[in-house]
């Protein structure tokens, strides 16, 4: 019997516990899934960063943790943990997050807010350019950044990709280093940036990277809200630079009431909805991970303590 601690809030366990069930029965596994397990009995640990365990000293026994969120940043540094942490990669919410990463990026490319609010009632016969005519540049390879780039590329957008280390994706224009990111900067008429919350990426989007884009050019930023140098990109777009941003992820969230983002007539905020994780598809890779563990396999999704993801 293998001893699986839920260590995240009371709301997650009701969402989760259900589907864990299912996923360890479904996969044969044996298991007591518990909120409360002695430490020093515990097998792996299925993990939230805001749970109230921080410290892993006492758990002695446990093989990994099972983060159940994208975003490692809150525990990469959490000197107590030794043991290999791997971040939450669900399908769920890859197709969430191309859902509405492609829905932004065709608001953007056929202009449709200026027919969604026209008081004016003006007749604007100027139709939008084809796909095959925008460049769309996405910050960040990964699982998310590579499903958004191989959606675009089906619309026929010419799709170039950005990461820190060499990629390759089919269909896409792949660069990387700091010359990659000025080319890839310099043709983003629509920047998307999904890139992780690292000490490298903090204001990679600051005010030399956003002079360096198109004029008029288009920011979504569904990734991380440290990327993007806030007063800067105000600046931007009180200047005209920046077109317009659509913005889902803050440096302080719910973003506060008097933050300049709210009132911008060029920023769209929306509440940290571009995706989110789903409790049975995040729950069948929760526990591929166990039985990949109790066989010696290696884990999927396993966290780089040194990048930060």
């Amino acid at each position: 019997m293998i001893n699986l601690l839920f260590a995240a809030r009371t709301k997650r366990w009701e969402i989760y516990e259900a589907p864990l069930r299912s996923a360890l029965e479904a996969a044969g596994i044996e298991a007591n899934l518990a909120q409360d397990i002695a430490p020093d009995q515990v097998d792996y640990i299925i993990y939230a960063p805001d749970s109230d365990l921080q410290d892993f000293t006492p758990y002695t026994r446990a093989k990994a943790v099972l983060n159940l969120w994208a975003g490692v940043e809150q525990i990469t540094g959490n000197e107590t943990l030794k043991i290999p942490l791997a971040r939450m990669v669900d399908p769920g919410l890859t197709k969430g997050m191309v859902e509405w990463v492609t829905g932004h990026v065709m608001r953007y490319h056929l202009g449709m807010d200026a027919h969604i609010v026209n008081p004016d009632r003006a007749w604007q016969t100027v139709a939008p350019p084809l796909a095959q005519e925008r460049d769309v540049v996405i910050l960040g390879l990964g699982a998310l950044g590579t499903a958004c780039a191989e959606m675009l590329l089906t619309l026929g957008f010419r799709v170039t990709g950005w990461s820190r280390s060499p990629k390759n994706v089919e269909g896409v224009t792949c660069l990387h280093g700091a010359d990659g990111l000025a080319q890839a900067l310099s043709q983003a008429q629509i920047l998307v940036t999904l890139l992780p919350d690292t000490a490298a990426t903090t204001n990679i989007i600051d005010a030399a990277a956003l002079a360096a884009m198109p004029q008029g050019a288009f920011i979504i930023n569904p990734g991380r809200g440290p990327l993007i140098d806030d007063d800067a990109l105000l600046t931007a777009l009180d200047t005209g630079h920046i077109a317009h941003a659509t913005l889902d992820v803050f440096r302080i969230e719910p973003l506060p009431q008097d933050h300049p983002y709210w009132a911008h007539p060029h920023v769209t905020v929306t509440p940290h909805i571009a995706a989110e994780t789903r409790a049975i598809t995040a729950s069948e890779v929760i526990v591929e991970n166990i039985r990949r563990g109790e066989a010696g396999l290696p884990y999927l999704n396993l966290v780089d303590r040194a990048l930060g993801y």
